[in-house]
Order: C-alpha cells, then structure tokens, then sequence
C-alpha cells in the first residue's frame, strides 16, 4: 500500500488526467493535446516514433521517474494521423476542452473523436475511389449476419447467410476494420484469418433486443419493415452493432446514416471468393499487374469510382435491369455530343457525396462549402441534358434529381468565392449580407485613415499643429500635446498622463473607436461563425436530397464510363436472353488485348455452349498457347455483360448466367499448412457443391498438383460428375494437358473436344492461340522449357526420355516403359540426340593429341564451338 502510494505522490497532475483517460481507451493510441502539440506516452509514444518517424524523448513523471514522448504540432494532425490508422492503429484524439486563458491548473480535457480504420472523415486518410467500409460479422449457429458501413457516405447494407457467403461479401466489399463478439474469436479467426484489422465488442452487444432497439430509435421507425430487413436477425444484429461501435468510438453526429437497405443475394451473380480472385475483378494477384476495374473504370467522380467497384462484385442476373443499363450505355455510345455535355459538368462535381456528410455531422469548412456549391451548380445542367435526352431511363433520372435552388443561392450570395480553409482566418461572408460586419471590416481595414482624419480635424479645430494620435497598451489610444499648447486644449478632453514636455489626453470619440477597432476583429469572427453556422445548417435540410443526387450522378458517370471503354476498345452490345445457351463471337480478353505491344493483336475465339448439345468444352493444347486467357476472357464477358457493359467480341448472345466458378492457377498456402494440390481441391469441392442450372463453370488443369494417374482420374470423375449431374447443367469449360479425357466425347454426347492450335516449323513450335474443334496430342512442354531457358543437356535428355516412353506405348505397360528407360549418359546421349554433337565428335576422333601444337589446337576448338552453334 505505501507503495502504490508513493506512485500517486510521484504522478504529476498532467499525467495523472492522461492515465485516467487511457484507461478508458486502452486498445487505441491516445494523441493527447498539451498545448500547441498533441503528445504521445510510454508505448503510444514508442509506437508513434516508429510509425511517423518522430524524435522519441523522454519527461519527467514525478519526483523519480521518466516516461516515453513523442508529439508533433497540433496542425500537422492531418499529416500524421493518416499514418497512424494506416498503420492498423485505433487513434483516440484526446482535445483541451476549455481555454487554458481562463483556466488555473489543469485545462480540462476528454476524447473528442476514434478514429480507427474503419471509421474516419478525413481526407487524407480516405482513399477517394474506394468505399471506406467498416464490417460487422454476427456468428449465428449456421447463418452468420453482416453489416457494412461507410461512415464517410452514410451508405449502410446488411445481409446474411451462409460462411461461404459472409467470405464472398467480405473479400468483395474489402473492409478496412471488422468488429465481431468476445465469444466469437475462433470462429472469426478461421474466416477473417490475418486478412483485416478487427476490432472484437462485449457478447452483451450482440443481442437481437438492443441491435433491434438500436436501429429502430435511429431510425425514428417502429419497425424495419420498411428498410426490407425485419426478418433478417442475424443481419440486424450485426447492424446494430454498428451503431453501438458509433457511440464508443464518440462518433455522434450520424444523420447522414439515413437508411439501411438489403444486399439481396437473389438479384446478383454469385460469385465466390475464389472467383474473385483468380479473375482479378478488383484486385491483381501479381505485382504491377492489372485488375478488370482498372480498364472499365473511366469515371469521373470519387462516387462513380465506388459505385462502379460494386457494380464489378455485384453483377445483376435479372434481364431487365441489365437491358435499361445496356440501353443506356448504347445511347450515350451513339450520342457523343450529349456525353461530351455531361463529361464536361461531372468534372465539376467532386466528392458531392462524402460532402454532403460532412454538412451532416457539421465538418465541413469553407473552401469545401464553396466545392459544394460548384457541384449543385453542375448538377443543374446535367438535369437539363437527361431531361431533353430520348432515352427514358435518363428521363427518369433527371425527375430524381433535386436542384436544391434555395441552398444553391444562399451558398451563391453569401459566401466568399475564395473563402480560406478555416473559419477562423476570416473573409468567409462576402460585403452586403450583415450592416454591421460591413462596418467592422471597414474598421479594420480603414482604422489608419480615420486615425488620420481625426487627428487633421482636431489640429484644424484647436490649433494645436503639434497635435498627433499614438497607442499603447496601458491606455490605448489618445492625443498627444506639447507643453507649448496645453492651453488650446479643449475642457471636454480628459488628461491621462503627464509627461516632462507634453501631456497625453483622451476624448469620448476616441475610446468609442478604440472599442470598436480593438473589437471589431473578434466582432468580425463571431458574425462570420454565426453566418457560416447557420450556413451549414440550412445545408443540412438537404442531405437526403444530396446523397440521392449523388447515387444519380454516380450511376450516370458509370454508364458514361462504359460508353467510353467501348468506344476505345471497339466493345459490341451484348444480347441478353433468357435462354440457357452461350455464345460469343470473336471473343477477346479485355486487359490482356490492352496490355499488348504496339502492332500485336489479340487472336480472337469463338464460344457456344447449351445445355443440350454442348454442355462442356474439354480444351487440350500446349503449355503458354492460351487455355487460361481463353477460360478467363469467358468469364469476364459474361460479367461484364450483366454488369450493363459492352462487351470485348464481334458478337455475343448472352444466356443469364447466374452463378460463376472458376479454378484456374494455384499457389500452395504453406503458412497454414495447406499445398498447392489441397487448395485446389478445397476450391473444386466449393464449385460441385453449389452448383445450378445456369451455372458458368471454368476449371484449369485440374489434378497438376499430384501424380498424373491420381490427376487423371479425378479430372476425369469431375467431367463425368458435371455431365451426369441429376439436377444441374452446368456450362463448363475444362482445360487441361491430359490428352486422355478426350476419349469423354466419344462417350457421352454433350462433351466436345477442342484445342488450341500450334504450328510446328522445323524445331520450332509458334502458338497460334485459335480454338479449333478436335483434340491435342502433344503438350509440347519440352519446347517450352527450351523456350524458358532451361540447359541444353536438359532439353536433350527430356526429349529422349519422352521419346523412350511414346515408343511403343500401347505394346507396353507404364511401368515396362519406364524399367526399360535408358540410363543417364551425357556424352553418348548427347551426340546421338543432336547430328551437330556427331559432327563434333567426328572431328575430335579425326585430331592426334600427340602432335597437334597448342595453336592448332585453339583454332579446332574454335571451329569446335561454331559449329555447335556457341
């Protein structure tokens, strides 16, 4: 006991306020604000130095001990905080809560704002293209519930379901932070694993009752009936959660959060995890590689951006909202005047969305005002292009966009239109709007030359000429008057001081305008505060109609983006129908026909597939002739067809497809202990267990990572499965190197075979990259390798090897043929492999060693070397 007590003596006041706060945040790095700099202690501070790369110190704590510092200017927050929750950190931003001016001892202070990577308003720590999601995942017994958040754009969504499809909205959605139940640690370590940095909340949280409550009072609805998400329990739970971690985290002012809507399974493609990723949609696999998204989008707006990422996860499979945005796309693709109109307001426009929700939680400052107002400025005429289109999709738009003229004109004739950043530095409210700012502006701007008039007037007046005005601090401002005029002064002046040749006086005139002029610059602050303020709150009243103007222009913007695209990369219409048929016409790849070299031009592929006659295409060729591109490029122009876009062919009839599988490529994921033959399995075992009748399906070498008869066999028992499947038809496209599964199309009527063709030119092997019916014999894998780089002696003794084991090959049984391979001899192998190593040879045998000279020697070794071509 005495001694925690000599602790409480040693603890100075400063740092006994700083403990009692961090006890209250203890998982978040606490900037506390001391001053003009905001401070950082112990391990916050060892932490912080590394993070920003700041001088790490130390201070006194008392009487005997030291602690960690680290700190920076108060005005640099906007630089270093980004780093920090960049770094993964929660960051709490501990504020003086009163002036220290008016204060003796201690300022007091408390936690204005969390900010953690889920949830943050600042600029430089959000991304302008993507959404800034925070998650919440609820673990139910079977159904698990889930919410995202993007706190910067009030969007809000919930759904539930299965853990494969919890895993399938987490990897598309990409969340920055994901909160989660104490008792649910386990279960959300196996499907978060090290992926996104989370944030775990009390079990008590997690219950229907107070998630229930909590959405309902936000809301100011009885029910949730309305948001489409009163029977999802799970959903709500996780919901509610969400706004439980507002609260914690002091994130109060959330009236931009306006509604929460459904992210109904039914209406979108489904698309796995696995998907995703092997058909790099979002995000590249390889370094320096690229994503679908980053040929599709060419928008103009940060909301565009966001919208066209969900749209790339989410592609619809019902016909008719695919056809309106289709119809859409085809008339701005045939109106480039109309399109050039819009292009040109949207560049105006900003990041009206994530604005609008600094107007709602009162963040917004001036200079951003003055961006909002540019972007209702453009949206105005971007109405006017949609109204007078004769297309009725835009028409419809136009209706629902809101031109919020009275914010507009407020805004318009009240702030200045080169307003600063903060309010404090003043000149925000333009001349006119307020008598008396006007007059304490012209204070400020005009005190010398009233000073002077005065001073003119009275010398005029009095006669005194040695009369002059001056300041200090102890009486402010006064007249000034030689002892040889002291008798022109006039009673009403009052004398202040007396010096040794002259005598200092006031008058009422001058301490009126000394009050004023010392006043008028605070005056002036308090008015334009209160204008701007109010300002801010007139804009508020608009939020709804805002972020509804904000959907519309970055739906629009999408539209355009793929109007362009198909401009530039020759893009057809896609034809949608309800029938189970596939076909596609001259089909390309649409990032790798852009990543070409100059003057190479994609070799195009024609596709059809049913479910009648054509079911499955099993395509055999060579190694790097195109099988992978070609499963890929099918894929992505059926994606990007019921995303509403054009799509990279001559034709294509697109039959809905409404879930898509691809196992293509494999990495072995060692760190958990799984190879590269167990991944691919877990990922094929996913596709047959989930498959429809519409399903689009596309497997790429299935069974290479173990031994060939096991690969085989269990490629072949797939095809056979997909084939034979009692309720489902799944369109497939099997790629693979075992020639052996062509005998499939000889025995079962809706498999057929195909390749991709080569040209064989003398020893060379030249990849032709068209799809032709028929199957493959060769893999050609050997030419390859000599392609790569590999060792000559190599390259040879495969060949050999290969040559030994198709010799014969239906005589013998496998394991003859490998009993009786010929061993390993470089030097005979060699020579008899090759007639350039004969000739060499020969003329080694033809050299006597006992009389050649060393020069006679050097040049047959040269003669040696050119002939074996080194």
């Amino acid at each position: 006991m005495a001694k925690e007590r000599d602790n409480e003596v040693k603890e100075t006041p400063l740092m006994k306020q700083y403990n009692a706060i961090k006890a209250k945040h203890p998982g978040a790095l606490l900037l506390f604000r001391v001053g003009d700099f905001y401070e950082t202690f112990g391990e916050d501070a060892i932490k912080a130095s590394k993070v920003l790369d700041i001088v790490l110190t130390k201070r006194a704590n008392g009487a005997a001990s030291h602690i960690e510092l680290a700190g920076f200017p108060h005005h640099s927050l906007d630089t270093y905080l980004p780093k920090l929750v960049r770094a993964g950190n929660r960051v709490a931003i501990c504020d003086q809560l009163e002036d220290p001016k008016d204060v003796k001892g201690i300022v007091k202070r408390g936690v204005t704002e969390l900010v953690t990577p889920g949830l943050s308003f600042n600029d430089n720590v959000l991304d302008k293209r993507k959404n800034n999601y925070l998650a919440s995942v609820y673990f139910g017994k079977e159904t698990l519930g889930i919410s995202f958040l993007d706190l910067s754009t009030g969007e809000f969504m919930c759904s539930e379901g299965s853990q494969s499809y919890i895993e399938k909205l987490l990897q598309s959605f990409s969340p920055s932070e994901v909160i989660y139940s104490k008792a649910a640690r386990a279960k959300a370590q196996e499907i978060l694993k090290d992926q996104f940095t989370t944030f775990h909340c009390e079990d008590w949280v997690f219950q229907l009752d107070y998630t229930y409550d909590k959405l309902t009072e936000h809301f100011g609805t009885a029910n949730l009936k309305g948001f489409g998400i009163e029977t999802l329990e799970h959903g709500i739970i996780s919901a509610g959660a969400i706004l439980y971690y507002l609260e914690e985290t002091e994130h109060k002012e959330v009236k931009h959060i306006s509604s929460i809507s459904r992210i109904a399974e039914e209406k979108y493609v489904w698309l796995d995890k696995f998907t995703i990723r092997n058909l790099e949609l979002v995000y590249s696999q390889q370094d320096g590689g690229v994503p679908l998204i980053n040929i599709l989008d060419q928008t103009i707006t940060p909301m565009g951006s966001r919208m066209m990422k969900k749209w790339m996860v989410l592609p619809l499979k019902e016909k008719e909202p695919i056809e309106e945005r289709l119809k859409v796309v085809d008339y701005f693709f045939e109106s480039p005047d109309l399109s050039e109109g819009i292009l040109g307001h949207l560049k105006h426009i900003g990041d009206l969305e994530r604005l609008i929700s600094k107007v709602a939680v009162g963040r917004i400052n001036p200079r951003e005002m003055n961006q909002l107002k540019r972007a209702l400025k453009n949206t105005l005429p971007i109405k006017e292009i949609l109204k007078e289109s004769k297309n009725s999709s835009l028409k419809k738009l136009s209706d629902q966009i809101s031109s919020c003229e009275f914010l507009l004109d407020k805004i318009e004739r009240e702030l200045q239109e080169d307003a600063p950043m903060l309010i404090h530095q003043g000149g925000i409210i333009k001349s006119g709007v307020d008598d008396e700012l006007d007059e304490y502006r012209n204070l400020a701007n005009t005190g010398k030359d009233y000073l002077v008039a005065l001073q003119q007037r009275e010398t005029q007046r009095t006669g005194i000429s040695s009369l002059k005005v001056a300041f200090n601090k102890v009486f402010g401002y006064y007249l000034e008057v030689t002892n040889a005029h002291k008798d022109k002064v006039p009673q009403e002046w009052i004398r202040k001081q007396t010096l040794v040749n002259a005598e200092r006086y006031i008058t009422p005139e001058l301490k009126e305008y000394e009050e004023k002029i010392l006043n008028a610059e605070d005056r002036m602050l308090a008015i334009e505060q209160k204008y701007f303020l109010a300002l801010v709150l007139d804009a508020s009243e608009y939020v709804s109609q805002i972020q509804q103007n904000a959907r519309i222009l970055a739906t629009v913007d999408c539209l355009l983006s793929f109007s362009v695209v198909a401009k530039k990369n020759n893009y057809c219409r896609p034809k949608i129908a309800e029938t189970d048929s596939l076909e596609i016409k001259d089909g390309r790849h649409p990032v790798i026909e852009r990543q070409l070299p100059i003057g190479e031009e994609y070799v195009p592929n024609d596709i059809y597939l049913d479910n009648e006659s054509q079911q499955i295409i099993i395509i055999t060729g060579p190694n790097m002739a195109g099988k992978s591109a070609l499963l890929r490029q099918t894929a992505l122009i059926v994606l990007m067809a019921q995303m509403g876009s054009f799509v990279p062919a001559s034709y294509s009839r697109i039959g809905i497809i409404d879930k898509v599988f691809t196992r293509v490529g494999a990495s072995d994921n060692l760190s958990k202990g799984e190879s590269t033959f167990m991944v691919e399995m877990t990922e094929t075992a996913s596709i047959l267990n989930n498959l429809s009748d519409r399903s689009l399906v596309l497997m790429d070498e299935i069974g290479r990572g173990t031994s060939t008869y096991d690969g085989i066999s269990i490629a072949w028992s797939i095809v056979e499965f997909l084939h034979n499947h009692p309720k489902f038809r799944a369109k497939t496209l099997f790629a693979t190197h075992y020639h052996e599964l062509n005998q499939l199309a000889e025995d079962f009527p809706k498999i057929k075979n195909f390749n991709v063709s080569v040209k064989e030119v003398g020893n060379k092997v030249i990849f032709m990259r068209k799809l032709k019916e028929g199957g493959s014999e060769h893999s050609f894998g050997i030419h390859v390798a000599q392609m790569a780089g590999m060792p000559n002696p190599i390259v040879l003794r495969a060949s050999e090897i290969m040559g030994h084991l198709e010799k014969d090959k239906e005589m013998n049984a496998p394991k003859d043929r490998i009993k009786d391979m010929p061993k390993s001899n470089y030097q005979l192998s060699l020579f008899d492999a090759d007639p350039k190593f004969k000739e060499a040879q020969e003329m080694l045998s033809a050299i006597d060693i006992n009389t050649i000279s060393p020069i006679e020697a050097l040049i047959k070794l040269n003669e040696i070397k050119k002939k074996l071509g080194n």
